[in-house]
């Protein structure tokens, strides 16, 4: 007795497991809920779907055409639609409300179970934009909610035919509120979880610039936003970071770095270009003279820039001929044109030394001994008069600054 009832539960089993196999279990569908699917057939008034499902879907061929009239799909080809319910014909699909003629009711059905709603911005308002959507009725989508970033130039979205979520569906349709960001975002993150199988570091691939810091520049590239660091904007350390990229600006970076699980991306524009130091050794040939800005000071030497992305290093050793200085400051000053001589190139270290030439330290050296010596004869002539000191010191180097202008 205890076998004849089991065998009817695993002929039972047995037989649901088969069912689902071959594709004619029914689906779990709530309304509102997306699918992805192909078109299997096309009738004169509806476009048939497969949903793997024991009945085909069926979405109203008039919303896969275009103003035109003209179908915009063919047998085998994938749409994403969302479940409406079931009727006569079987499992009903729309691709959303369009902006034709629709009843209160539907608009109310797509608010109440998700389903996108097609509509026209028609004019900027208070706080945010005025659209319509089908059946004519006038909606209102907040400034926040039109897009993923913050709205720059209100004008570009009119006239635009978008898609929206109604968050808020009130007075029997006369206070209709929308929302584009969840649409935007869901596919951002389609793009993302695509991008997470395709995108690979050390890849170059094209993005968009979305907008710019003093740290560097943000860049969106397959549905991710990424940041290039000011250090990987440009060889050439003084390029100011609005100088180099412009917000909108299509652009080709190398990327760096992939954190998936931090949702951080870093990206270099200055990898895809030719690395100055690669022919430094050649440009800078050893005892060759240069002209360069001074880039910084420490307390060890001044850095030049010879060319972008090249400095080299007067130490301060090479800056005193022979008199001891506490600074560089002493001698040079950031921002100074130079002129140096390259004592030696270390192309594996990136290092070039260099020495001032003589003549920068000559000026300075005999600014130095012109104001020892005019101190010197002011302290003879005051004698112990030390009251005037400081007038007598000042109308000579005066006299003497203005004696080497004539020069």
């Amino acid at each position: 007795m205890q076998d004849d009832k089991e065998h009817p539960q695993e002929d039972e089993g047995s037989f649901a497991d088969l069912f689902a196999q071959e594709g004619l279990a029914p689906p779990s569908l709530t309304p509102g809920q997306k699918v992805e699917a192909r078109v299997t057939s096309i009738g004169q008034e509806s476009v048939f779907i497969d949903v793997g499902a024991k009945s085909e879907g069926v979405i109203p061929r008039r919303e896969l055409e275009d103003e035109t009239g003209t179908l915009t799909v063919m047998v085998g080809d994938p749409v994403r639609a969302f479940f409406l319910g079931r009727d006569s014909q079987g499992l009903v699909f729309t691709t959303g409300v369009g902006s034709g003629a629709a009843s209160a009711a539907e608009l109310e059905q797509a608010w109440q179970t998700g389903i996108p709603v097609e509509g026209t911005v028609t004019g900027e308002v208070k706080g945010g934009f005025s659209v319509q959507v089908a059946g004519g009725r006038r909606a209102f989508c907040p400034f926040s909610q039109m897009d993923l970033r913050r709205v720059g130039e209100p004008a570009a979205y009119l006239g635009q035919r978008l898609a929206f979520m109604i968050t808020n569906y009130g007075e029997g349709g006369r206070n209709i509120v929308l929302s584009r960001r969840p649409i935007l975002e869901a596919e951002r993150e389609r793009q993302r979880q695509e991008a997470r199988q395709t995108l690979e570091e050390g890849m170059t691939v094209r993005g968009r610039v979305t907008g710019s810091r003093p740290f560097g520049v943000f860049v969106e590239v397959a549905g991710i936003e990424g940041l290039i660091p000011a250090s990987e904007l440009s060889w050439d350390r003084r390029a100011a970071v609005a100088s180099v990229l412009a917000e909108g600006q299509e652009v080709e970076v190398r990327i760096l770095k992939l954190d998936w699980e931090a949702n951080r991306f870093t990206f270099s524009l200055k990898q895809l270009a030719e690395d100055p130091w690669l022919t430094a050794a050649q440009g800078f040939a050893e005892g060759s003279w240069h002209d360069g800005v001074v880039a910084r000071l420490t307390a060890f030497g001044a850095f030049v820039t010879l060319a972008p992305g090249v400095d080299g290093l007067v130490h301060i050793s090479e800056m005193g001929q022979g008199r001891r200085i506490n600074h560089p400051r002493e001698v040079v000053q950031e921002g100074q044109e130079v002129r140096v001589r390259i004592k030696g190139v270390d192309g594996d270290s990136r290092r070039i030394a260099l020495s001032l030439a003589e003549d920068e330290v000559k000026v300075k050296a005999r600014e130095e001994a012109d104001y020892q010596a005019t101190l010197s004869e002011i302290r003879r002539e005051a004698g112990p008069r030390l009251g005037t000191l400081g007038e007598k010191l000042a109308a000579s180097l005066m006299g003497k600054t203005e004696g080497r202008k004539r020069r």
